[in-house]
């Protein structure tokens, strides 16, 4: 059983590597402050965790069909697929706003989507939600192979080591795009690019998981 456990967390980190739950902390993290970009990365891995989770465990014990656990992947797709579209839509109207401004003797630079003066603080929130939707997708994958390694029966401890083998890699992946925010990120020409190339990439994904 041991054994198991470190295969199931192993299995997390390969699930997590995913485009999909890439593209989509991208989508939320980008330009945000280190303490956003961190618990936007929570955020998402909360709601994606528990919501496996927990589906993994009603789900486990419920005769259900592959063609209706096969749906949430098809709503996975097109929430990455709207996450896309509304960056470029952001980007094609210049609907990305920067502003700096000096604290400490230390320069910050706060980016936002929308109008000049309006300011959107749901993102942590919005990540959370999006976590849960994308959860759903992600839990027909994790009932086989749980059920596989325990022999058809999906205990708490497989499923409680699937979950931090998901979450050290949406950590891992937050400092990635912290990095980029701190570094790249310096003014309205660079935001723009990175935008518009998270924006086709999660199109291009999102896409691609509805066909």
């Amino acid at each position: 059983m041991e054994y198991g456990l470190y295969l199931v967390f192993w299995y997390g980190i390969v699930h997590a590597i995913s485009p999909d739950h890439l593209v989509a902390i991208a989508n939320f993290s980008i330009g945000k402050s280190k303490l956003k970009t961190m618990f936007i990365t929570i955020f998402f891995a909360f709601g994606h965790g528990l919501t496996i989770y927990l589906l993994a465990i009603v789900l486990s014990s419920i005769d259900i069909s592959d063609y209706i656990l096969s749906w949430g992947d098809t709503v996975s797709g097109a929430v990455i697929l709207g996450l896309g579209l509304y960056l470029l839509y952001m980007v094609k109207t210049d609907q990305i706003q920067l502003q700096k401004h000096i604290h400490k003797n230390k320069e910050h630079i706060h980016i936002w989507y929308g109008k000049k003066h309006s300011h959107n603080n749901n993102d942590t929130s919005g990540a959370l939600g999006i976590g849960v939707l994308m959860g759903i997708g992600g839990v027909r994958g994790a009932i086989i192979t749980l059920g596989a390694i325990s022999g058809g029966e999906v205990g708490l401890e497989l499923v409680f080591m699937f979950v931090v083998g998901v979450c050290v890699v949406f950590l891992i992946f937050g400092g990635a795009m912290l990095y980029i925010n701190q570094n790249l990120l310096k003014n309205k020409r660079n935001i723009k690019i990175v935008l518009a190339t998270t924006g086709a990439v999660s199109v291009a994904v999102g896409a691609g998981m509805l066909i």
